[in-house]
């Protein structure tokens, strides 16, 4: 028997929240580039609370991308937000690993 813990999808997840009455996003790694912590199709899940479940990156960006869904989610309106050495906001988020990574925020449902 395996001692790890089931660990739901967080589209599963997201499919919760959103029948229960939250505001969810979900972010979706839709391009990769070098060294990069999640593959394309990594999701994170959000609710307006803040609260998340998943992973597009790890560190710091994904603390910019929890609050770009805040904003996804009030307003309704997409953004793909882009990570990389080549961009000041890389190296402010922690992504100093020489890769980037495009990422689309929709608000569901």
């Amino acid at each position: 028997m395996s001692s790890q813990a089931f660990i739901p999808d967080p589209l599963t997840i997201a499919e919760e929240w959103r029948t229960s009455g939250r505001g969810v996003a979900i972010a979706t790694v839709i391009e990769t580039w070098g060294s990069a912590p999640r593959p394309v199709g990594g999701h994170l899940v959000i609710d307006a609370d803040g609260n998340f479940h998943g992973s597009v990156s790890g560190g710091c960006v994904e603390g910019a991308v929890i609050g770009e869904a805040a904003d996804v989610i009030a307003s309704g309106t997409t953004r793909i937000l882009e990570f990389g050495v080549a961009d000041e906001t890389a190296w402010k988020v922690g992504l100093s690993c020489g890769g980037r990574i495009r990422v689309y925020v929709e608000r569901l449902g």
